[in-house]
């Protein structure tokens, strides 16, 4: 598939239906998101992530990736600026969400349960930049390279 064609919501969907064929197994972490590379090609890449309750990103983009993930299980919080705010949109298992290459957003588990997702990239990241929100506006607070402090 070229990557005009590729549904990477589909992806997700696909590596999603199949936790135990994953080459990384899944894993919990107390501390902090535990989070797998499980594939990558010339086209995309796909993460798995798990979630403890509590547990979630900072204010974040995806390096000008664009992207897609879909909660495996449990319930995860995304939340977009919207009007110099950020807006909560609830996603339980089986919802999915695509986005553009300048998307900025976080993820929680603000739940009571684990949770677990798939991410699919394209192009793979190689960096992503940390924001804070001040009155209203988006400030850069920090670009890390992939893979390293996230």
């Amino acid at each position: 598939m070229t990557h005009r064609t590729t549904d990477l919501l589909a992806v997700a969907a696909r590596w999603a239906a199949d936790p135990g064929g994953w080459p990384e197994p899944l894993r919990f972490d107390p501390v902090t998101r535990w989070y797998a590379r499980l594939a990558a090609d010339a086209d995309h890449e796909v993460w798995a992530l798990s979630w403890l309750p509590g547990q979630g990103t900072d204010l974040h983009d995806h390096g000008g990736s664009a992207g897609a993930f879909l909660v495996v299980a449990g319930v995860l919080t995304e939340e977009t600026v919207s009007g110099g705010r950020l807006r909560p949109h609830r996603l339980p298992a089986g919802a999915g969400r695509r986005f553009g290459a300048r998307h900025v957003h976080l993820v929680a588990n603000r739940g009571d349960a684990p949770a677990v997702s798939v991410h699919v990239y394209r192009p793979a990241l190689r960096w992503m930049t940390r924001y804070d929100l001040t009155g209203g506006r988006l400030r850069v607070a920090e670009v890390a390279e992939a893979g390293v402090a996230w």
